[in-house]
Parts: structure tokens; sequence; C-alpha cells
């Protein structure tokens, strides 16, 4: 069931409490259909400060609500119908043009002229582009530390690569689809590389550990 087609009007300022489905008996999911929607329902639920509410989980299209215990699965249900968007949480813009984190990037990626081919623009275009806008973090996944942007320029959508490189190294920064993304550490990866930086994404002894976190705003600077 999607939240945003059959239940609500596209957003829509409310949740309806039905569409809320049970996760195991200690948890609710939410479906969406953006990561837009997510972003937005996330920062509202977290918000919102539910009881019985121990974690609300964002993906790409849906919210994970993690409960302390099974008692509280029905009510909490009942308190979604009632919640209602936090004001500019669907804006699309970070609050006041801020945003949380300049990370630094030499664009010397080996996949930098493929993007540009596969876009129809520039190398330099493609740079412009990349840093043209600030990009969203919709989302953790992947690896420690890995922070799927989103919200950027709508030409850089690119596939990933037919063939996943074995190693890819830490710091890489990339594109694939509607994300972009920074490998953490060295790994396997299928992402189309187009620079990278010395900004380290997660360290352990750090707190929090990982640099990014759901909903932080990200200016990518080209330098070099």
């Amino acid at each position: 069931m999607s939240v945003t087609s059959e239940v609500m009007d596209a957003i829509g300022p409310t949740l309806n409490p039905g569409a809320a489905r049970d996760y195991g008996d200690q948890a609710l999911l939410l479906e969406f259909d953006s990561t837009a929607d997510v972003l937005a329902w996330t920062a509202t639920l977290t918000a919102a400060k539910l009881l019985g509410v121990v974690d609300v989980v964002p993906a790409s299209r849906t919210i994970l609500i993690k409960l302390a215990d099974p008692r509280y699965q029905a009510p909490t249900r009942q308190r979604l119908g009632k919640l209602q968007l936090e004001p500019g949480t669907a804006a699309g813009n970070p609050v006041g043009g801020q945003v949380d984190m300049t990370i630094d990037v030499v664009y010397d990626g080996a996949d930098l002229h493929e993007v540009a081919t596969l876009t129809g623009l520039t190398p330099a275009q493609v740079i412009a582009a990349h840093t043209g806008s600030p990009w969203q973090v919709g989302f953790m996944g992947f690896a420690p530390g890995f922070a799927y942007l989103v919200g950027g320029d709508q030409r850089l959508q690119v596939p990933r690569r037919a063939e996943p490189r074995t190693s890819v190294p830490a710091g890489a920064v990339a594109l694939a689809g509607e994300f972009s993304g920074i490998y953490p550490r060295q790994s396997p990866g299928g992402w189309q590389l187009i620079g990278h930086t010395d900004a380290v994404m997660f360290d352990v002894h750090r707190s929090p550990p990982a640099l990014l976190t759901p909903g932080m705003w990200v200016q990518f600077r080209a330098i070099g």
C-alpha cells in the first residue's frame, strides 16, 4: 500500500492510520512514492516524539517506526492519523538557504567523461551541475557512513555501471540513478565515479560516527 498514491493526495498534510502496516510486533512500516516524501514525514515523525517510538528509520521509499514494546503498536497507528506535516519540511531547500556541510571534491573520477556522455553535458558542466545546488541526505545504507543524497540537478541522473568495480577507493564521489554518494571505505561498487574527497565519512571514534545523517543538507565544492 502506498501512502501517497492510495491514501493521500500527493504528499498530503496528514497520514491515514490504516496506511501503517505491522512490521513484526514492535514496528510499523509506512510506504511512500518518493524520497522527498520520506524526508518530509521523517522530520515530522521525529519532531512528534510519539510515546513508545524508539527510532524512526528512513529508506528510499519507506519509513520504519521502531517501538519499545508490542503494546505501542495499535495506539501509535492511531496517533499517526493526528499528525500533520511540519511547516517547511516539503520545501525542497535548506531552511534559510544554509547547508549543514560543505564537502570539497577533486573532480577527477574515472567515469566523469562517461557521465558527460550519458547526460549530454561537458565534464565542466557535470561539475557545475553537481556543485550548483545543495543535496539532502535521504537515508543511509550499503556501508556504515554511506549517505544517499537526493535533490540535486536532475540532469545528473545516470544508470549504474553495467559492470561494477571490484574495488572503489574510500572518498570516491559518485552518481547512480537519482542519488549521489561518497564511498566511506574501499569496497566493491557499481556507481559512476566523478571525483574524490578527503572527508572522512565514518569514524567509530567520532560522535556521531557518520559525518552525514538523514535530513542534512550538503553542498559540494570543486577544488584542485
